[in-house]
């Protein structure tokens, strides 16, 4: 039933007109609309990365695998690491509560992440739907695991210790200097100054979707295709 929702409201998506046949689809379509009315998420994503963001945010809450379903989070690897790409969403305001620059994997490319991985050593991001897990104080100081939920897509994140923390490298000072973000071993590494306040709003299982346009990782995912 879950799976017939979720291909009907994305087909609800693409022909609008049929809206209005049932309450929950055409609330789902609302939010949809309602979020990509934000200006700042407007002018820096796409409406289809919200459309596959959303898709598996509702499918991983009916499953019941989110504990904090608040927020869902985006992070947009189709953008350039110059760009705010990371996106904090107020699922039941429909308000954006952050948004930031995000480093990518330094084996993942330069100013563009365009390699991705789920194998330890590999210094790539990995895509796909995440949950987010503790806190702890490391390295890198205050920083939050992620629970890559993707089999063979990203579920050795935890194990490649692939977390959100913040970096130097990761701020507009360095773009100034360098004309991109420096990269991560594979983290999505944010700028001091948001990394705290990001983390504080995801903290404790809540969503985080990495997208890039992919198409082995849009073939294979289970969440996308279901």
């Amino acid at each position: 039933m879950i799976i017939r929702l979720i291909v009907l409201v994305m087909a609800l998506v693409v022909f609008p007109s049929h809206a209005h046949s049932a309450p929950l689809q055409k609330d789902l379509l609302n939010t949809i609309k309602t979020l990509y009315r934000t200006p700042e998420l407007r002018n820096n994503i796409d409406y289809a990365v919200l459309q596959k963001a959303m898709t598996g945010y509702y499918f991983l809450k009916k499953k019941g695998t989110l504990k904090n379903d608040r927020v869902l989070t985006i992070i947009d690897y189709d953008q350039p690491s110059v760009k705010k790409r990371l996106f904090v969403i107020d699922m039941g305001s429909n308000r954006l509560l952050a948004s930031s620059l995000v480093a990518h994997g330094k084996n993942s490319g330069e100013i563009r992440a365009e390699r991705f991985s789920n194998v330890p050593g590999s210094y790539k991001s990995s895509l796909g739907f995440f949950v987010t897990d503790r806190t702890y104080s490391g390295k890198h100081g205050y920083s939050l695991r992620l629970r890559g939920v993707e089999r063979g897509i990203n579920d050795n994140a935890l194990m490649r210790n692939i977390v959100i923390h913040g970096a130097d490298y990761a701020g507009t000072d360095f773009i100034r200097r360098h004309g991109r973000l420096g990269r991560s071993l594979g983290c999505p590494a944010l700028p001091f100054s948001q990394h705290r306040k990001v983390i504080d709003l995801i903290k404790d299982g809540s969503c985080l979707f990495i997208n890039h346009g992919d198409k082995n990782y849009a073939g294979r995912s289970t969440l996308l295709n279901s």
